[in-house]
């Protein structure tokens, strides 16, 4: 008898909850800024869109201090506002982050 191997599933992004596949722009996420003490800490993967729509939100000293942890990233209005909004758009969907990124 042979065993079927089922194909694998894409990772899910943890901030939005959409898959990552593949052929998207993906990056790994610090949850305590390398900056900040966290180099070698716990990281997590997420949407490339994810993780700039974070660190334009947040400084590195707040996201150090205070959003650690993807649930309290979730807890920023800002933050909550960005994931109702891609939760609707299909995994591979992009854009351009407005207003930038925060200065360090």
């Amino acid at each position: 008898m042979t065993e079927t191997v089922p194909p694998t599933c894409p990772p899910v992004c943890p901030l939005c909850g959409r898959p990552i596949p593949p052929d998207v722009p993906q990056s790994l996420h610090h949850l305590i800024p390398k900056l900040r003490g966290g180099k070698g800490g716990p990281t997590v993967l997420l949407h490339q869109i994810c993780h700039n729509e974070i660190h334009a939100s947040l400084s590195e000293t707040e996201l150090a201090r205070s959003y650690s942890t993807i649930a309290a990233l979730k807890t920023h209005p800002r933050l909550a506002r960005f994931v109702d909004w891609v939760r609707k758009r299909p995994p591979e969907f992009r854009s351009r982050t407005p207003g930038g990124r925060r200065k360090r």
